[in-house]
Parts: structure tokens; sequence; C-alpha cells
């Protein structure tokens, strides 16, 4: 959804607060309120630049943002979607979806602000020259200088240092991109203002140096305690780092004296001596003595009451009865906005005044408001708003009675249907507010109760709308795909990541009058329930196609040239109120055929049924599809939802298509397999192998002391299985038992340092930091041992095997290992050593080992060809108690 100017001005200086914000236990009660009141007027602003979520050095940007009420934005590159997984199976643009919600969860918790790049993070790369290949240097470093512009930083932080040491390809190009647009964010030449905004020049660049703490010009304590939100620093940043669940970052929020670290590479300012500062903000006046004098000389003195008032209602603040300084904070807020409105207009933003708030200042001509002076404005506005918002007691609440609105596509407005909200405004201060209106904001909506509602001390306001249309859920930046697979399209703007999604969201807007001063909360509307173990729960209403189709999956094995039977089941579910009766087909290749053509089942209001298709046939070798339609009221479905759901982040739903996409192999299986299987994380194996017709039972950590594992011709760890499950190091001498008495142990990749591990893997292994991969999917394989019973049976393996690879073709390769290994591949990226720990086989007593770094994980859940069969030959095992070759 493209905005315009204006409708992007609007959200960008609407002001009002979410409840994602609110939420967090900093930004309630007493310790909320005085924080910030203690960033009321504070006007620095600090842009820190890296790759990945994750990347960012969460102590800085808190120590920065909740210690010194800077305004702090982090900007990733990437949202992370080529990364792994320890939560779940989402990989590629799902898990971009989950390091979304939880760098802005991270946010939340550290009081930063957060922007993206259009960049797609396509895996690991080793060196900046081909990140540059997948994605193109201006149009990435154009998107980075568009938020420089946006955010207008006095200080930018890069947390790498753009050269080789950076290891990860995307860290170096992160680390050169922040340099480069230091340099040219004042270039109107290059990047021109109509498509990157005004320009505008920091005044110093800095690199963080924590891991060379000897180069740092500037240490700060990061560990400082704050009484007033009763943790260091240093332990809200750990909190906020530990919201990457998903990459297992989880760290301890340690007490006392920490040191973050920090390089002066560039200044426009003094002391020319880097080494001599104090702070970031040495030789740059961040005063408003500095602001006042580009201010109407009728405006100056008005803003000097302002900052008095501020100054009185913080010595004035008592944490038992704010109450007290409502009347300060919104004379204070009445005077900073007739400052505003006398500055003239925001730099090419046209604002007006609060309703019927009427300035005795003289406007000056649209656009003279320099951009430090409008930002320090509107950042101390939306403060002094959030802070009279805390000290009156204020709270607004949005419930809808269920969480999604049945829509029919493209258009988000459902057909005889509404949805009603209950707006509630709570006053639990001690004096009188105002309700003025309540709506859902941008939406159509029937007449309900009247606004204009005197809300008494210790009690509530409720109107009751009728909602005809809500917004979808669901990633906005993958609305227009990605070029080339490496870029998404959709544009970014000034905008945050934030104001993105609240755009997009179904929020309702509360306008208040309190002590005579407007403000505007803004809410998303939520369907809340009470959960058993969880307690309280709220769930953002979302629009839904008001039927959903979905499969199993979007990628299948089948087995090509033999007969094959397969349950196909298909899940319908309707977000109707009402009974809808569904006819659903499955639309099969060339080949199969189903054991009935339809089925037709009536849905209850929200209902749910599976339908289970019996097919049969045989199909050639080759990418085929098979699609379920659901046909109701006239329409057709062939939408389908996949929903993420984690504790941690808000929900979204990524929406797609009914099919499924079969690669149909011809593999051949080992006769009487049967196959034990212990998950790893992100893991799909154990489904392909059923999908390739092999007898697989899947074996829990816990159950491996007393499951009967001799009756399994080879057992199968997953990926990274170690590090997600403690249960499995403890119980696994289990396994090597096993091996030992005759049986096939196959283990896929592990941690970078295996090591750490002790007594998992029968012979020693050693890995380098960070651990060998081969990154380039294309990249040659050298087979080492030909005849290698792995490599030729049941199927051989050749070069048509080692094709359509995706992202990798191995990761965490033991560099050197025991000679009682014996590898069987060798492949390197360009320029790089030949590695050989791809697959490594040992005897290990009557059975064998085998380890495996091939990118597995990757493939599988792609479909390739050759993975299939790789998987097939590697669960070639015997019974236990006959020997096998190694």
């Amino acid at each position: 959804m493209m905005m315009s100017a204006a409708a992007i001005a609007a959200a960008l200086v609407a002001g009002g607060r979410t409840m994602s914000a609110q939420n967090v236990t900093l930004d309630r009660g007493a310790a909320a309120l005085g924080s910030t009141l203690a960033g009321v007027g504070t006007t620095g602003r600090v842009l820190t630049i890296a790759a990945h979520p994750d990347d960012e050095d969460t102590p800085i940007i808190a120590w920065l943002a909740r210690g010194r009420h800077v305004e702090t934005a982090y900007l990733s590159l990437t949202r992370g979607d080529g990364g792994q997984n320890l939560l779940g199976n989402e990989l590629g643009e799902a898990l971009g979806a989950i390091r979304t919600q939880e760098l802005l969860s991270a946010r939340r918790i550290d009081g930063g602000k957060q922007y993206f790049t259009r960049a797609y993070d396509f895996g690991f790369s080793k060196n900046a020259e081909e990140t540059f290949t997948h994605w193109p240097k201006d149009s990435i470093l154009g998107d980075v200088v568009r938020v420089v512009r946006a955010f207008r930083p006095h200080v930018m932080v890069a947390f790498f240092s753009g050269t080789p040491r950076d290891g990860h390809g995307h860290h170096q190009v992160s680390g050169m991109l922040a340099r480069e647009a230091y340099d040219l964010a004042a270039d109107t030449v290059r990047f021109p203002v109509r498509g990157f905004g005004l320009p505008w020049t920091p005044q110093k660049f800095y690199r963080s140096a924590r891991q060379a703490p000897d180069s740092a010009t500037l240490r700060v304590n990061v560990g400082e305690y704050d009484p007033l939100l009763g943790r260091s620093y240093y332990e809200i940043a750990a909190e906020s780092r530990s919201q990457h669940k998903s990459q297992g970052f989880g760290v301890l929020q340690r007490k006392g004296t920490i040191l973050g670290f920090l390089s002066r590479e560039a200044s426009r300012v003094g002391p020319e001596n880097a080494r001599a500062e104090q702070s970031l903000f040495d030789g740059i006046d961040t005063t408003w003595t500095a602001l006042r004098s580009k201010l109407p000389s009728t405006a100056q003195p008005v803003l000097d009451s302002a900052l008095r008032t501020i100054a009185s209602a913080r010595a004035a603040y008592r944490a038992d009865d704010p109450s007290s300084i409502v009347a300060p904070l919104a004379q204070a807020l009445r005077q900073f906005r007739d400052v505003r409105n006398a500055s003239g207009t925001g730099p090419g933003i046209l604002i007006a005044g609060p309703p019927g708030a009427p300035s005795s200042l003289s406007r000056r001509a649209p656009g003279e408001a320099t951009p430090a002076l409008w930002d320090a404005l509107v950042t101390t506005i939306d403060r002094a708003e959030h802070a009279l918002v805390l000290a009156a007691g204020v709270a607004v609440e949005a419930t809808a009675p269920r969480a999604t609105f049945p829509v029919r596509e493209p258009v988000k407005v459902a057909v005889n249907d509404s949805l009603p909200v209950t707006i509630t405004v709570f006053n639990r201060g001690h004096a009188a507010v105002q309700l003025v209106n309540a709506s859902v904001a941008g939406l159509g909506l029937r007449p309900g109760e009247a606004g204009d509602v005197t809300i008494t001390p210790d009690s509530a306001a409720v109107l009751n709308r009728w909602a005809v249309a809500f917004q979808a859920n669901s990633p906005w930046w993958r609305a227009s795909g990605r070029k080339q697979q490496d870029w998404f399209q959709v544009p970014i703007d000034a905008r945050t990541e934030a104001q993105q999604q609240e755009q997009r969201a179904t929020m309702v807007q509360a306008r208040l009058m309190i002590a005579g001063e407007s403000v505007t909360v803004n809410e998303p509307v939520v369907y809340r329930f009470a959960d058993p173990i969880k307690g309280d729960q709220q769930v953002p209403v979302s629009a839904v196609p008001g039927i959903t189709v979905n499969l199993s999956n979007a990628m299948e094995y089948i087995r090509a040239g033999v007969p094959v039977e397969r349950y196909v089941p298909v899940r319908i579910q309707s977000s109707y109120p009402h009974d809808t009766k569904v006819l659903v087909t499955l639309e099969l290749p060339e080949g199969l055929k189903a054991d009935s053509v339809e089925r037709e089942r009536t849905l209850g209001p929200d209902g749910v049924t599976i339908l289970t298709f019996r097919v049969r046939g045989i199909v050639k070798e080759g990418r085929l599809q098979w699609v379920a339609v659901a046909l109701h009221d006239g329409a057709m479905s062939t939408n389908s939802v996949y929903n993420i759901q984690y504790d941690h982040i808000t929900p979204m739903r990524l929406y797609g298509g009914s099919g499924t996409y079969l690669s149909a192999v011809t593999v051949k299986l080992p006769p009487r397999a049967r196959v034990g299987y212990v998950k790893g994380v992100g893991d799909t194996g154990l489904e392909a192998l059923e999908q390739l017709d092999v007898a697989v039972e899947k074996i829990e950590p816990s159950m491996l002391t007393s499951t009967d594992l001799s009756r399994f011709t080879s057992i199968v760890v997953g990926p990274r299985a170690y590090e997600a499950s403690d249960v499995l190091v403890r119980n696994n001498a289990r396994l090597l038992d096993y091996a030992n008495k005759g049986g096939t142990l196959v283990v896929q990749y592990g941690a970078q340092d295996m090591s750490r591990f002790p007594g998992v893997v029968p012979y020693p292994m050693q890995w380098t930091r960070p651990a060998a991969r081969v990154t380039m999917e294309q990249a040659p394989v050298t087979v080492l041992q030909p005849t290698n019973p792995l490599l030729v049976g049941p199927n051989r393996i050749g070069a048509a095997d080692w094709a359509d690879w995706v992202q990798e073709r191995a990761t965490y390769m033991p560099s050197t290992f025991d000679k009682r290994y014996t590898p069987l591949l060798a492949m390197n990226d360009p320029n790089e050593p030949v590695q050989q720990g791809g697959l490594l086989v040992a005897p290990l007593g009557k059975g064998r080992y085998v380890y495996v770094t091939l990118a597995l994980f990757r493939q599988l859940p792609n479909g390739v060809p050759g993975a299939a069969r790789i998987l097939a030959n590697l669960i070639n095992g015997q019974a236990v108690g006959v020997p096998q070759i190694p």
C-alpha cells in the first residue's frame, strides 16, 4: 500500500501511544512517568546501524534511550530471513517475520526505535563483494540515506568495522554503508530530495569497539543503576537481547559496572582529540539555547516558560500523587504547541495545531522550521502528551468479541457483516477528563454512542462502535514480493517499523481533553481472553479471508515412477460468525487420482474441519503441484494462512495459495528400513522420510533410556538437536551404544563447536571460530571415496545430486578430525581452503557413526532431489548386531 506524503506526515506527527508500548513494565506507572518527565526537552538523536536482528549493541541502546533519554534508533539492513531457527520450522520470509517482531519486542524494552532497509537476508556471506552481487549497492545505500534523512541523527554508530575482520559479508557491508551514508546524507546531487528526503548532516560517526576495547576513544558505564526503574541499563539491555529467542540469544542480567566501548572515526565538530571526549555529544550543541535562536522573537519567551514549567513539574512530582502535576504538564504542553505553531510547518510536512486550541503567536511562513528545531519540538510534545496521560491516570482499551474478521480478498470489507468494538476509557486519576471522540482510525463506522463524555475520577466511559472493515495482520513488506529474490520491492519511507505496522493495524483513536489540552491515545483493537495457564491474553483483531484452505506443507516429496498412495488432509476454516456451506475439490497433476472428486461440508461459526482425500497413481519425475479449492456462496477460495504465534512476539499471519508443490524424485530406498528419528531444530527430515515412504518413528530424547533401539536399522539425530535438548546430551551414551552394537547413527550438524558437549561425538573433532562453512550453493563437490557405501547404495550419488541446492552447501563443519573418521566429500567457496568436513563416517564397534554438516535442513523443505537421495543413502543401515561396512 503506497501512502501519500500527507498521509505519511500525519502518521509521523499524530501523537499518542499504543498498547504494545505500554504493556512493557518500564512504560507503566510511576517509573514510566518519572522517566518520561526526565526526557521531556532532551533533543539528542543517535542512529545505530548493523546488518541483522541480534547484531545491535543493546547495552548502548538502553543506556542512551533509557538512561540519557536520547532518541535512539537501530537500522538493521535485513530482517534476518536467512538465519536459523531454534523455535520452530519457519525459515526464509517466515523467519524474517519472527525476527522482525523480536526486534520490536527488544526495542519496546530498551527504548529504541527500529528501521529496516529492503535487503533480504540471503544467508551467510563471506565477504562484501559477494554480498553486493545480491544487493545492488546504490539501492541499499539509498535506503540507508533515506533513514538517516528521516531520523536526522546528530550521531551515527556503526556496530561493525566495514572490513574483513567482521567475518560475515553482511556485517562488512553494514559497516561500509553506514560510513558512506554519514558522508553522503547531505549530497542532493547523488541522492535527490524528491526520492530520498531533505538533506541532513550528522555531526559525528562512531564504531562499536566491543571487540577491541583498547581502540575505544569513549567508555561509558552501561551497568549504571537507575533507581527510578529499579534496574541497571545493562539489565534492561539483557532482557532486550533475550527477545532474540529464535536465535537462542538469552543472556544473564548482570549487575555492577559494565563498560560499553565506542571509537570515534569521524567528526565535523570538536574536540579534535577523540580521546578527550567525555560524551557522544561533545562539541554538538543540543541545548534549547541553540534552538531558541531559530524561533520568532514572539515564541522565544513562550519556550522559556515551557521549559521552566516542565522543570517545576519534575520538582513537584510525587509517585504517590501523579495528579498533582497534571496542570503544569498541560500548561507546558500548550506552550510547546504554541512554539511549534509559531515556528511554521515542519520540513516538508504540513502540520495543524490541536483542534480547538487557538494560538496567540503568529505563524511563520510554511517550511521555515529547521529540521533540528522541528525534531526537538515533535519529540518534546510527544513526550509531554505521554506524561500528561500517565499523570492523569487515563487508560484506553478496545476489545472485540473475536480475533478475526472475515473479508473477501482483495477488498478488506466484509459482505453483510460487521464487528462490535467496545472502547473503554478509564479515569483512574483525581480530576475529571473529557472524552471528545473515539473511533476506529481510518475505517468505516456505523453510528454508535455519541462522544464528548465527561469521565469523573474512578469511573469509565464505554462506547460501542460497529466496525465494518479491518486490516490484515500480515507482514507489510511482503506485499510486492522480492526482486531477483534478494531484496523486497516495497519502498521504505520516513516511518519506523512500529509506525509502519501500526498504520496497517486496526487501531482505535481516543481524543481526550485533560486539563484543557487535547491529547490522542491510540490502541489496537484486541480480542481478550483468559488463558488458564498464561492468564490475560490479548490478540490483535485481524482481517482474514472468510474461508481459508490449508494443506499440510508448502512442499513435499513424492516418489516418481512407482505406485504411490497418499492421504491428503485439507484443513478448511471459516471466519464467518454463521453457518457456511463449503464445497472442496482437490486438483491433481497428471497421473494421480483422488477417491472422490469433491467433498461438501457445512461449517459452523468460526468452524474448522479436515477433509482427507486418498490419492493414488504414478507420477513422472519433476516439479508438480496439487491445489485445494473451496467454493462457498458463489465465491472460490484458494487462500491459505500460516499463523506465526510465539509468546514473546506479536502474532502475525502469512498468506499464500492453497497448493502444495511436489518434488517427484526417482529414489531407491534401503530394503526393510526402519528409522528412529530424534528431531532437531528447524528440522523436516522426519517428514521427508515419511513422504518417501520410509518407516520412521520419532524418538523423544527422554525416551532414549527406555526405548528398544535395536529394532531400528538406523537412527538419525536432527540439526542442532544437542543444543536444544540437555536430555539428549545426557542420554547420548545410549545412541553411541546402539552404534557400537551394529547400528547406523547419523548425526546432522550441531553447534559451531560441538566439543562444548563432552562425549557427544565418539572421536575428537575440532572447529575453528567461526566454524567453517561453504556458503555458495553452487560450489563444486568432489567425491573423495566414490565407492563408499554411503555414496553408492541404494542410490549412486553423482553430479546431478548437487544441482539446484539453495543458500549453502554445508555449515559448521569441523576443520580437523580424528583419523578414524573418513571424509567422503570435499568442497570450498572460491579462494578458500578445501573443506572435508561435509560428510564424515567412522566405524564404531560393530556399527558406524556418520556426521553430516551438509545443509539438508535447507534442501529438504525446498524439495531438492539430490537431498532426498542422499538422505535415503544415509539411513541405509542393517539390523543391530550385524557388522557394518564403514
